[in-house]
């Protein structure tokens, strides 16, 4: 199968100043899209953007609250002022599963996990969508885990998020589709990111070894992921969750 080609098309990445947004962006920048990356850190940012324009593409970013409405509006309106319509999104931003137990979490943990997690790829989805079922033509990425997938160490927040993720991917999906527009989720596992390889060796290979192939997922493993629900070769796919976790979910 060849790689996919994103000339002509402008994307949005939330939560792309780093890790798997961070992948994910210079993936499809590779691939000829005009890329916005989004996240909070406009140092973090600048660092992605700097590496998209060096290795010769084309690339803004877009410092922005994505659980703020005016904040999105404003993403959107400087993607569209710098590229033209968005036609493709990744709506990555996210993260706080570190494990707590249920009965020790404060109501304000879990309200705040929820709204980054889920309340933000909904508002980022409520404000791209639209535009894109207007023109028909997009496709859309949420990025999920498997926390959301199946019991885990992450918190009771965090999982009620990632699964409710995907419920709301699949709506969105059976909204979108009589436009033409697709919407996929993709749920990555443990992925050596840069916060993951602060860890020791050993307890990084003890990770590895509960995946049925004995090794840590790659960013560019989920951005492989991510390329293949955005392009042409799964133009008959909507509405689907695609596990990137070495086979741990089967279990």
């Amino acid at each position: 199968m060849s790689e996919p080609d994103f000339s002509g098309h402008i994307a949005v990445v939330t939560g792309g100043s780093r890790g798997i947004g961070a992948g994910i962006a210079m993936a499809l920048a590779r691939r000829g899209a005009q890329v916005v990356v989004n996240g909070r850190d406009t140092a973090a940012i600048a660092r992605v953007t700097d590496a998209i324009r060096d290795q010769g593409g084309r690339s803004i970013g877009v410092a922005a609250d994505v659980t703020d409405e005016d904040d999105l509006a404003q993403l959107r309106a400087q993607a569209e002022a710098a590229f033209g319509p968005v036609s493709l999104l990744v709506a990555n931003a996210g993260g706080g599963g570190a494990p707590e137990p249920l009965t020790q979490m404060g109501a304000e943990r879990w309200r705040g996990t929820l709204e980054a997690n889920l309340t933000s790829a909904f508002l980022t989805l409520k404000t791209f969508l639209p535009t894109m079922m207007e023109a028909r033509r997009g496709a859309i990425v949420t990025v999920a885990s498997t926390a959301g997938r199946q019991a885990s160490g992450a918190s009771a927040a965090y999982a009620a998020a990632k699964s409710g993720l995907l419920s709301l991917t699949r709506q969105a999906a059976t909204e979108a589709a009589p436009s033409g527009v697709r919407v996929n989720a993709i749920a990555p596992s443990s992925i050596l990111t840069d916060r993951m390889a602060t860890q020791p060796e050993t307890v990084r290979q003890q990770i590895a070894q509960g995946f049925p192939l004995r090794r840590l997922g790659e960013v560019e493993d989920v951005a492989a992921a991510a390329l293949f629900l955005l392009g042409p070769s799964s133009s008959w796919i909507t509405g689907v969750t695609l596990d990137v976790a070495g086979g741990r979910v089967m279990l």
